[in-house]
């Protein structure tokens, strides 16, 4: 993908042991590091709830966003993988939601 990314994107990424297959993931990597960086870190997004809410973002499909269905951002599965993986950029996160996914992190890492 030539794309700029950016904090906050929605993209597809093929993982591997996923067969390929391509999946939502929220790149979670600050700007200032995206340029360059020989990775990008990524919270995985996955239609299936579960009862880790606290760090499980819920996230309502919208134009903006490219999701075709509710989704959970994946606090929990953070990955870091070369940017040839990332397929497509689909949309993006609104700010407000961005900082839910925040906080999300902050709890996963311990960090608060």
């Amino acid at each position: 993908m030539n794309a700029v990314l950016r904090r906050g994107d929605i993209v597809l990424v093929a993982l591997p042991g996923d067969f390929g297959k391509p999946r939502p993931a929220l790149v979670i990597q600050a700007d200032a590091f995206l340029a360059n960086a020989p990775s990008v870190t990524m919270a995985l997004i996955t239609t299936t709830q579960s009862e880790a809410r606290l760090f499980r973002v819920e996230v309502s499909p919208t134009a903006e966003n490219g999701l075709r269905a509710p989704s959970f951002v994946m606090c929990d599965k953070v990955v870091s993988h070369l940017p040839d993986r990332v397929r497509a950029r689909i949309g993006a996160l609104d700010p407000e939601q961005v900082t839910r996914v925040d906080e999300g992190l902050r709890i996963w890492l311990g960090l608060i």
